[in-house]
């Protein structure tokens, strides 16, 4: 996405807030708000934020596990089903017992 035309200062966001805020949630459009010539902030749609916040949460989730697998913190697949099995295993006995 090109931000040039949706660059604006604090003074167009004061005197067009809703307009812009009606863009953004209409639109998608993400807005950056200049103070003093320098970026300060962005303005954009709630869902377009929670998708940001989302994929952030993944990409940091991908990073650990990524990390995880490199230094050898990782358990073999049919270790894992195994140990899952014997544990559906016991849940079921005591489901029977009851």
């Amino acid at each position: 996405m090109k931000y040039s035309k949706q660059i604006k200062p604090i003074s167009y966001l004061k005197a067009h807030a809703s307009e812009m805020a009606a863009d953004a949630f209409e639109n998608g459009n993400t807005y950056i708000i200049t103070q003093n010539g320098k970026a300060k902030m962005a303005l954009m749609d709630i869902k377009e934020y929670q998708k940001l916040q989302d994929k952030l949460a993944l990409h940091k989730i991908i990073a650990i596990s990524e990390k995880e697998i490199s230094s050898g913190k990782t358990t073999p697949l049919n270790e894992t089903f195994e140990e899952l099995e014997v544990k559906i295993s016991r849940l079921k006995s005591e489901c029977n017992t009851k």
